[in-house]
């Protein structure tokens, strides 16, 4: 019987944290409907009453917010690209990631969104308001490593961007799009790009080749 690689071995630890993380994102989701519905007796996915009453703009609402995550994918790949503080924000998150299947990048890209925005747009913005919701969202994510500060400032922008669609749209599908399509990209080209050095720079060429 074959060993198992390196690569066989590697997915365990990713599999267990990934599902730690779901468990992590559904309890954001049964705290905010907590807050908002059972206590505040108003319904999650709106940002107010007078919103619910005019429904979703299911076209409008999903495809402003899918347009909104790529156009965060297109200045967060040029952020990486040309500038020193965001290839060393990509290296660590990709170190912090470790190695992450297509599936499991799409899954955690929209578990994260249903139970970020339903926690921070949904429950919290509308009693903190925008600026209060998105300061907390930057809050969260703050990391003691000073290579990941950064990411803190980010999701302060990114939770201003949110908010603003939440409160545009009056509904969470616009921001749960953009913040899961965010997610599914970045997750992926982190993984490939800055995954373990890129795979120690794709084990230093093969080893320098021909043998």
């Amino acid at each position: 019987m074959e060993a198992p690689g390196p690569e066989t071995v590697s997915r365990a630890p990713a599999r267990a944290w990934v599902r730690l993380a779901l468990v992590f994102y559904a309890a954001m989701l049964a705290l905010a409907l907590l807050w908002r519905e059972a206590w505040l007796g108003q319904s999650l996915a709106y940002a107010s009453p007078a919103d619910a009453q005019e429904g979703v703009r299911w076209g409008t609402d999903l495809g402003l917010g899918i347009a909104a995550g790529l156009a965060a994918v297109a200045v967060s790949r040029w952020t990486t690209r040309r500038t020193h503080v965001g290839r060393r924000l990509a290296r660590a998150l990709a170190a912090a990631l470790g190695p992450l299947s297509l599936r499991q990048c799409l899954v955690l890209a929209l578990a994260s969104g249903l139970g970020e925005e339903a926690l921070f747009r949904g429950a919290v913005q509308p009693s903190l308001g925008l600026f209060g919701a998105s300061l907390l969202f930057g809050a969260v994510h703050f990391s003691p490593r000073r290579d990941l500060w950064s990411w803190s400032l980010l999701a302060v922008v990114a939770g201003l961007g949110l908010g603003i669609l939440f409160e545009t749209t009056g509904n969470l599908v616009a921001p749960v799009a953009a913040h899961a399509t965010l997610n599914a990209i970045n997750l992926r080209l982190l993984v490939k790009e800055y995954g373990e050095d890129s795979r120690a720079s794709a084990r230093c060429r093969l080893s320098s080749l021909p043998r």
